[in-house]
């Protein structure tokens, strides 16, 4: 399997290409920004976006999905859950202090699909599991992929870190139960990409993360 992981936007957003190398498939999960470095990464893998997957509906993960779509006619899934950012995505730069207004209208819709938990999403040869993660955000979802050890966490999980829980329809007891219940019961090899920073894996944060790993006990 062929991955990319591109950081985007201001915030640096980790945006993830998963290409099948035999169909050349491929899926783009959370492209908040910069779609002209995400088509030159498919372009140079000589790949075509079959889905785009959205982790959660915060503008720097979807704000471009929409763009994409046009260009490539993917359709976008993401947890409906997430709905009622999406009514006040206008808003939400302000949180982490960017005025109003300053990054344009995103044209953010509702999702194409709204997969349930422990669906399979297949393109081509890649099957990801969806795992309903909430708490950085109702609708919060982790993409795994067992024959690849490979967890796309969004922003639930980060190396030594956790999602926020701070921001309208967040959680922190849902947050912590989704990590421990959901995610770290994962095979420890597995390599894990967050929302925004270095990978992981499961087993470091198992051990070492202060807010949910053995450190934290």
């Amino acid at each position: 399997m062929i991955r990319v992981t591109l950081p985007v936007g201001l915030l640096g957003c980790n945006c993830t290409i998963l290409g099948d190398e035999t169909t050349r498939e491929a899926i783009v999960v959370d492209p908040g920004a910069d779609i002209p470095q995400i088509l030159s990464a498919l372009a140079k893998h000589q790949l075509t976006a079959r889905k785009i997957v959205i982790t959660h509906a915060h503008f720097d993960h979807i704000a471009s999905a929409q763009e994409l779509k046009q260009l490539t006619g993917a359709p976008i899934v993401y947890n409906k859950a997430d709905l009622p950012l999406v009514a006040i995505m206008a808003d939400q730069p302000t949180w982490v202090g960017i005025p109003k207004g300053a990054l344009g209208e995103p044209d953010v819709r509702p999702p194409d699909h709204s997969p349930a938990d422990e669906e399979h999403l297949v393109v081509g040869g890649i099957d990801a599991t969806v795992l309903h993660t909430p708490g950085h955000t109702e609708g919060s979802l982790s993409l795994w992929i067992p024959a690849e050890g490979l967890l796309l966490a969004g922003d639930t999980l980060f190396a030594g870190g956790v999602g926020r829980t701070d921001f309208p329809g967040g959680n922190t007891g849902k947050l912590l139960a989704s990590i421990k219940e959901r995610l770290l019961p994962l095979p420890g090899a597995t390599v894990v990409v967050p929302g925004h920073g270095p990978d992981t894996t499961i087993l470091e944060e198992r051990v070492s993360n202060p807010y949910v790993g053995e450190a934290a006990r």
